[in-house]
């Protein structure tokens, strides 16, 4: 008989436990004081707020309680000899009851649980039991000892003993909030033979073509080798066949397929599921096939390649496993389906060395090749639970996540390691979207430990997670932990880690046995160098935080930078309507309406954020007391610095032998509650200005300006500063360079202009046929002359020394065009720095919306710096509103374009340097 599969989604109530705990906990099935679930699958604080039992989600409730659930189910007689229950997420201590019988104790939130059951014909009460996380970890703390677990705004360091999202204890960008509840699916699943997996390989590999003319050309043969799980076969004496059907996942048209007959093997091997199940059996490379993808003919056998966002397609088929009757070779009868998603890709992880040295030194590459293409994956966000209640994220709040990183010009999502293991859903829509996802198992920031337990409990978690991910094309990478390596050497007091032993031995081992072709490992991020030397720039990847601790100006990105950057970050302040939630409650008074009150401290979880905001709020833009002119100088600030990072890192990647720097992933892409944060979209979804700024640093041809100012002696201030005190700026210097992540090379021309915002000077020069390599960097001008206006046109006011440089007020533009119709191709523009000494002069903006309401065009008399522009709309702001791009530098004579999709005619407000606090603008509409 066919399998059948019931979710159990319906008929949930829940309640406290009573604080008697003397009383049988089964008890309490026949209390009065139960609530219905407003949602399955559900999270208790999720639920309280709904029942109008807490005030709000953020604030003011007890997260230590015991919780209970329960629901009922009915369950008709069958002829299927085997049932279970799976529980795809229980978080995350919890006894489970059916009919009053424990059926399963779990103590994992990342695990996949499942228990065989004898449900009874008719009603059947299924009972959850939920304890204290909190109150476990003390008692595991109290048993095993006291360890180091990050700084102290990272929660209490009792968490590293239990394997919940480690994020739940609090962290410097989220709250504690102690959740509990099932939150994933429960299905009823009855069989008498079950797939039980499928593990559908597909890949190509790179190889020379036999009929190549030159010998660098290749092909890539793709091959799928489908391994098949069987449960339920012990006492049967039938083999089994499965129909295999190899369909386009967009079109849905057949590709191939084939039945085979499924002989029965010894009990489960390692590479296919990972565990032992004496009721399991699997069936390796049940099916083999390969294919061609050399030919744009899409005929019968042929497959087209999985590429990454920017480099090409992201081909997908749909893999179908139907298991059909043994017993009679014609019958058509289908027991159990299982359908998996594929691409045809190769991943791999280069680490090989480099011979000519940067400025760092040599040491080895750190960087990913698909398809045989190596690519510089700078475009990328670090990724954090989109909700402290995990719940609340749905489907389409995934999707628009994940779509806004890509059409923010990103291909890489690292999913850090003090969350959880994301839903299918997630890595669904990254293999849709062409987004390489970067997969931290789930240990952050801690001495966790290695007790046998706990390594039984990680094994299991590991090869739930492996097996479930495997087969994902967007998978390029697992790495064993975040940061744990990097605390211990930080701090310098802790003589060992004991969970090298997973991290060394066991995960990389499930990674091999459980993979095929072999996903890279990495052991942990950052990791690298000799010993525990997390920080060595010619290894393996960093974590570049010297920025935000203070030790170093944010102008230093490029000289602190590494082969591989997997997480770097400034913090700014959302967007006002975000602020204004937070701010907008009957117990928060007007008084609060200030940068440093208690109501910001409170959605501000940083730690010494004062201190460190103020060393680089105060380097570069003028102090202010007004909020509004606040919370923008803090966005000036994230763009300017992680603008310069991508500008300066991607620089970095110069070719074959010179790949020095092969990809940068910033901290963060978003948040898990309204804060202030590193995130550059904030948790309402609203893109902060620093995201198009980093959008336009990602586009595949780019064009970077950097500015030297050259002092009158030696000095500790950053090398782009202009200096009126103790020092003196006598020049200023610039390079000039472009970059292009196509495969296919470029000549343009270039345009250079020149403005002093003090006077009417300019100054233009241009260049024609610069070739612009493929796949790498191409400097064009190196430490050229930065011009100025004559010193005779300034006052003494102005050039108090007469041997200063006048350059300290010229803008300098670089645009990049085609050379044959003149289109414009790339643009940067270089400001003085730093900002705080500029008397930005009045920009005479002119704004023009064309006829379809949405086109922006935007031109100005005098050079205007960070122009951002925003819906004249008091009830719902940007909401609805998608902004192709901001955050804008605008100079005379290059009229900028943004579509801004959802405007809909209305009004457009706009601030820039200068003009903090945003106003309506008036608008031209043609």
């Amino acid at each position: 008989m066919a399998v059948v599969s019931q979710s159990l989604d319906t008929g949930w109530s829940w309640k406290q436990r009573s604080e008697d705990t003397n009383e049988p906990m089964l008890d309490e099935l026949t209390s009065s004081e139960w609530t219905t679930a407003h949602a399955f699958p559900s999270e208790v604080h999720v639920e309280l707020l709904k029942a109008g039992k807490i005030p709000d989600p953020y604030v003011g409730f007890n997260e230590h309680r015991e919780w209970l659930y329960r629901t009922t189910f009915e369950y008709e007689a069958t002829a299927l000899s085997n049932s279970l229950i799976e529980f795809e997420g229980l978080d995350t201590f919890c006894d489970v009851y059916l009919n009053s019988q424990l059926i399963l104790s779990a103590d994992n939130q990342f695990r996949t649980w499942q228990a065989p059951v004898e449900p009874v014909v008719g009603q059947n009460v299924l009972f959850l039991y939920f304890k204290s996380a909190k109150h476990i970890a003390k008692d595991l703390e109290a048993q095993y000892g006291i360890v180091r677990a990050g700084s102290v705004n990272l929660g209490d360091p009792s968490r590293v003993y239990v394997r919940k999202a480690q994020y739940d204890w609090r962290w410097d960008w989220g709250p504690e909030l102690m959740t509990c509840g099932p939150y994933r699916p429960i299905t009823l699943i009855s069989y008498t033979t079950r797939i039980k997996n499928v593990y559908a390989r597909a890949y190509t590999q790179l190889v020379a073509s036999p009929n190549a003319s030159e010998p660098t050309q290749f092909v890539y043969p793709a091959s799928l080798i489908v391994d098949i799980s069987l449960q339920g076969l012990a006492n049967s004496s039938k083999a089994p066949r499965a129909r295999v059907t190899l369909k386009d996942a967009v079109q849905g048209g057949v590709i191939r397929q084939d039945v085979v007959s499924l002989t029965k093997r010894e009990s489960m091997r390692p590479r296919s599921d990972g565990e032992n199940d004496e009721d399991a059996f699997v069936f390796v490379e049940a099916l083999t096939w390969s294919f061609d993808t050399s030919s744009s003919d899409m005929g019968v056998g042929k497959v087209e390649l999985w590429w990454p966002v920017g480099y090409g397609k992201q081909n997908l088929y749909d893999v179908q496993v139907e298991l059909l009757d043994g017993a009679d070779a014609t019958s058509t009868t289908i027991f159990d389906t299982n359908t998996q998603r594929v691409g045809f890709r190769s991943v791999k992880l280069v680490q090989e060395s480099i011979e000519e040295p940067d400025i760092h030194g040599k040491g080895t590459t750190f960087l990913f090749e698909v398809n045989g293409v190596r690519m510089f994956l700078g475009a990328g966000s670090n990724w954090i639970p989109g909700d402290n209640f995990l719940t609340m994220l749905t489907p389409g709040r995934y999707r628009d996540w994940l779509t806004l990183a890509r059409d923010g010009g990103q291909n890489v999502i690292r999913l850090w390691g003090g969350g959880v293991y994301e839903p299918d859903v997630f890595y669904d829509v990254c293999d849709e979207l062409g987004l390489l996802v970067w997969q931290d198992f789930q240990f952050a920031c801690g001495v966790y430990p290695a007790h046998n337990e706990f390594v039984s409990s990680v094994r299991a978690e590991a090869i739930d997670n492996i097996v479930r991910l495997r087969h994902h094309p967007c998978i390029a990478l697992l790495c064993g932990n975040n940061e744990d390596y990097q605390q211990v050497l930080q701090w310098g007091d802790v003589p060992d880690l004991p969970a090298r032993k997973i991290y060394e031995h066991l995960l990389p081992s499930l990674v091999s046995s459980l993979t095929s072709p072999e996903i890279p490992y990495h052991r942990g991020s950052p990791c690298g160098g000799e010993g525990w030397d997390t920080a060595d720039p010619t290894v393996g990847d960093v974590h570049q935080w010297n920025i935000w601790a203070g030790e170093k100006p944010w102008h230093d990105y490029d000289r602190m930078g590494g082969r591989f950057v997997s997480e770097f970050g400034v913090p700014s302040f959302p967007c006002m309507r975000t602020i204004e939630y937070w701010l907008d409650s009957a117990d928060v008074p007007k008084s609060q309406r200030y940068a440093q009150s208690k109501a910001m401290a409170q959605h501000c979880k940083a730690g010494s954020y004062e201190r460190r905001f103020a060393v680089l709020m105060n380097e570069l833009l003028r102090l202010t007391g007004d909020l509004e002119t606040h919370v923008y100088n803090t966005q000036l600030l994230q763009s300017e610095a992680m603008g310069f990072a991508y500008r300066e890192w991607r620089r970095a990647w110069r070719g074959p032998g010179k790949q020095y720097t092969a990809g940068a992933i910033v901290w963060q892409l978003n948040d898990s509650w309204p804060v202030m944060s590193w995130a550059i979209v904030d948790y309402f979804l609203r893109p902060k200005p620093a995201y198009y700024t980093i959008s336009r640093e990602l586009k595949p041809i780019v064009i970077g300006i950097s500015r030297t100012v050259t002092k009158n002696r030696q000095c500790d201030r950053p090398r782009q500063f202009y200096e009126f005190g103790a020092f003196q700026s006598t020049g200023a210097t610039l390079d000039i360079w472009g970059a292009n992540s196509t495969l296919s090379s470029r000549t343009l021309s270039l345009e250079i202009r020149y403005f002093d915002l003090e006077s009417d000077w300019t100054h233009s020069e241009s260049m024609r046929n610069i070739a612009l390599a493929p796949n790498q960097s191409t400097e064009f001008l190196t430490s050229v002359p930065c011009h100025g206006p004559p010193a005779s046109s300034k006052t003494a006011s102005q050039l108090p020394n007469p041997e200063a440089t006048t350059t300290y007020s010229v803008v300098v533009t670089a645009i990049l065009r085609d050379p044959d119709i003149g289109k414009f191709v790339a643009r940067a523009v270089d400001w003085p720095q730093p900002y705080k000494f500029l008397d930005p002069p009045e920009p005479g903006l002119s704004l023009r919306v064309e006829d379809d309401g949405e086109t922006v065009h935007a031109t100005v008399v005098r050079p205007v710096k960070g122009l951002v522009l925003g819906v004249d709309d008091p009830e719902r702001g940007d909401d609805g509103v998608k902004w192709s791009d901001n955050m804008l530098d605008v100079v005379p004579g290059d009229e900028q374009v943004v579509v801004a999709s959802g405007l809909g005619g209305r009004g457009i407000r706009a601030a820039w340097l200068g003009k903090e606090r945003a106003e309506v603008c008036e608008v031209r509409r043609v």
